[in-house]
């Protein structure tokens, strides 16, 4: 005989609580996460600009039916696309994460929390432009603050990506939360939107892996971060949430997506995501293969100055961290751009071979060149597991790569070991004026001189910025 099911509801999770309580109440006071936020705000609105050269990337931009325009609604950058939040969010989301080449974070999971800025900007512009009283600027940052601190945080611990799930999930989830409590949802609106982000649950990573690799990745972060906005809107209107969607028997989400573990939390929600966040700076490379890039580069510089050439090298060995070799050692052939992105081999030989390695780099004429592939299949990748234990030390965070060169005539290269990208927080003195540059070149390859300077000195004046009315600045970057 078999027992009743009970139909009592319980109180809402702690985990969509503790996602409530933080984007309500708590105050960013870290003036440090304020200042990188604004370095984050410049470099991810640049990653979106370089994409709109690219017309796989633009082909999927604009409103859903061919020439609507939403009167108040929100102005996609680069674009004289006016669309309503949720499409908006879509398209600039699209446009940030298309070339690979915004923010990181590492962990249990990966990610990009600045994913998350194409609802958060969507919805503030168009909550500015419709409201008597824009927004300030300031509020995007603290968005973005706390959007990174929620995706980042559950990642610490919680590795979405080994029970094949895809980490923009969570930028569903922190996007949702962000711009509900933005849109001024009241406090239990704001736990049955993320309650809803968690329904939405199974994010495969289909298409980030082989033999499945392909332009959906460039993409699916603008969708994850579009259907946030959409949630919060849904919840805005009273419609009800699910508050043990993830601790319910046999259905929630532990159950069904996570193996029946509950998420586990190093730390509480704060300011830590952003101000130890990962900028890529100078190549457009998933992050597990920066600092191998990096010392690919010093590696061509020392062929050169010895006269020796790629064709003389017998094999690379790479001494690497395991998420490296869980995610980007890969060999066969390399389909498309979004396959070579993710093969640390390709993003090795390019560098090598060519001293460079641009978003250009990915595509098929170059990819075409044989050099590359003879020199990939010379490249083996090894496990260090001081490397792998480093990279999970929350002090030190580290993406160690170290690459050995050894020629057919017996004689090696010395070592390149480089522990920390010029992404990396350790070195953000040096990053930073990097940054600001990369940005510069990308405002160049949309807007004429004067608004480019217009821009620019937005960005720059951190107080101006802060202040500045949300559409104010979006309107900056109209064509």
């Amino acid at each position: 005989m078999s027992g009743h099911i009970s139909n009592v509801r319980r109180a809402p999770d702690k985990v969509l609580t503790q996602i409530a309580d933080y984007v309500i109440e708590h105050k960013v006071t870290s003036k440090d996460a304020y200042e990188t936020a604004r370095y984050c705000l410049m470099d991810t609105l640049g990653c979106g600009l370089e994409a709109l050269e690219y017309p796989a990337c633009t082909k999927l931009l604009g409103p859903i039916v061919p020439g609507t325009v939403v009167p108040n609604g929100a102005r996609v950058p680069g674009t004289q696309f006016q669309l309503d939040p949720v499409q908006a969010a879509f398209n600039i989301g699209a446009m940030i994460r298309w070339l690979d080449f915004n923010d990181t974070w590492l962990a249990a999971e990966w990610g990009h929390p600045s994913d998350n800025l194409g609802g958060i900007l969507a919805a503030a512009d168009w909550l500015s432009r419709s409201a008597k009283k824009p927004l300030p600027m300031r509020d995007v940052l603290t968005g973005m603050i706390k959007a990174h601190e929620i995706q980042g945080v559950i990642a610490l611990e919680n590795s979405f990506n080994r029970v094949g799930l895809d980490h923009v999930l969570l930028v569903k989830v922190a996007t949702t939360a962000v711009v509900a409590q933005m849109i001024g949802c009241s406090y239990d609106e704001v736990v049955n939107a993320v309650s809803q982000a968690w329904v939405d649950g199974q994010s495969l990573r289909t298409y980030r892996h082989a033999p499945n690799t392909g332009s959906r990745k460039s993409w699916a972060a603008g969708d994850a971060t579009s259907r946030g906005v959409r949630l919060a809107l849904i919840s805005k209107t009273g419609e009800m949430g699910y508050p043990s969607v993830l601790t319910a028997k046999t259905w929630g989400f532990y159950d069904v997506s996570f193996k029946g573990k509950q998420f586990k939390f190093q730390r509480p929600f704060g300011s830590y995501v952003m101000e130890n966040v990962l900028f890529k700076i100078s190549y457009p490379a998933e992050f597990h293969s920066q600092t191998a890039v990096e010392c690919a580069m010093q590696i061509h510089e020392a062929l050169r100055s010895q006269n020796r050439k790629p064709e003389e090298i017998k094999k690379i060995t790479i001494r690497t961290h395991e998420a490296c070799l869980r995610i980007i050692d890969k060999k066969g052939p390399l389909n498309n751009p979004a396959d070579r992105d993710h093969c640390i081999q390709y993003m090795v030989a390019v560098p090598i071979l060519f001293g460079r390695l641009t978003a250009g780099d990915y595509e098929d004429a170059v990819a075409a060149d044989p050099r590359i592939d003879a020199l990939r299949a010379r490249i083996t990748c090894v496990e260090d597991k001081g490397f792998t234990r480093d990279y999970h030390d929350p002090d030190k965070r580290s993406i160690a790569n170290a690459l050995t060169v050894e020629f057919k005539d017996g004689k090696k290269l010395g070592e390149f070991v480089c522990e920390y990208p010029i992404g990396h927080k350790r070195r953000r003195k040096e990053g930073m004026p990097v940054l600001v540059e990369k940005f510069k070149r990308n405002l160049a390859r949309r807007f004429p001189s004067k608004q480019q300077n217009a821009i620019l000195g937005a960005c720059m004046d951190a107080g101006r910025l802060h202040a500045m009315p949300v559409d104010a600045f979006v309107d900056l970057f109209v064509i």
